[in-house]
């Protein structure tokens, strides 16, 4: 069953939104070679927690930690650890803030120091994928609009996209209905209508599309251990376009300052 957000429950994740997008600033500034992991998860809760918020990660379905951090082939549901990060690694991290009652979630690939070239462009392809997806989640259109777009840009530049994994409806349940394909036909799926909250969240591959899960439960890996990248929004579906709750723009001034 969807559930349609009224304004005031907007407001709410809003508000949660933006704790969320501000602890991903703050985990930035600190991403560089020479960090742990686990340092990035223990300034993340500090932060989440000193602002009034709740890490949503933390003991979900027994998730022992507050970020997944997923580094070079991990797609995603990594744990932090004491691995030091490395010039030339990519790094997402992937976040969830609970106050007032809602979740938000929001995820970002960085690249640490220099990368080679086509791991770069997977990174901005990414990105550019979930952008351009975004922009079909209107009300009126179907939640394949967003999936096709999503798939045909990240395809159409040499990459692929992972199909087991997807976004997904939120509120005051991280996952919600419905489910958010990454790849998919246009004028399939549920019809988008206002109020509708979702997390849409493209993961994509430098290689082979397949995943293979590791023995912890969690950490998921590209079977043929190449880079993949993961970036991720919550958004409300509006009239004309969505309004997207989440923001990297603090994390983009981290990295310039």
């Amino acid at each position: 069953m969807i559930i349609y957000k009224t304004e005031e429950e907007i407001e709410l994740i809003r508000q949660s939104a933006l704790i969320l997008s501000k602890a991903h600033g703050e985990i930035a500034r600190h991403i560089k070679p020479g960090v742990a992991t686990i340092q990035l998860d223990k300034i993340a809760e500090e932060y989440i927690l000193d602002n009034g918020g709740k890490p949503s990660f933390k003991n979900y379905n027994g998730f022992p930690f507050s970020l997944c951090i997923s580094v070079n082939s991990v797609v995603v549901h990594g744990f932090p650890s004491n691995y030091v990060l490395n010039d030339g690694d990519v790094i997402s991290v992937d976040a969830g803030v609970y106050k007032n009652g809602f979740h938000s979630d929001c995820a970002y690939t960085h690249a640490v120091g220099e990368v080679k070239p086509e791991v770069k462009k997977l990174l901005e392809v990414t990105k550019e994928s979930l952008y351009l997806g975004l922009e079909k989640a209107a009300a009126g259109n179907r939640l394949g609009d967003v999936s096709h777009t999503i798939q045909e840009h990240a395809e159409s530049n040499g990459f692929t996209v992972v199909r087991e994994l997807v976004g997904h409806g939120i509120g005051r349940n991280l996952h919600e209905s419905p489910e958010v394909p990454n790849y998919g036909r246009r004028g399939q799926g549920v019809k988008l209508q206002e109020g509708l909250v979702i997390a849409v969240e493209p993961m994509v591959n430098l290689g082979s599309r397949h995943i293979v899960q590791e023995d912890d439960g969690w950490t998921i890996r590209t079977k043929d251990k190449l880079p993949s990248a993961h970036f991720e929004h919550t958004i409300v579906v509006r009239k004309d376009k969505p309004e997207i709750l989440t923001t990297f723009d603090y994390i983009e001034q981290a990295k310039n300052s």
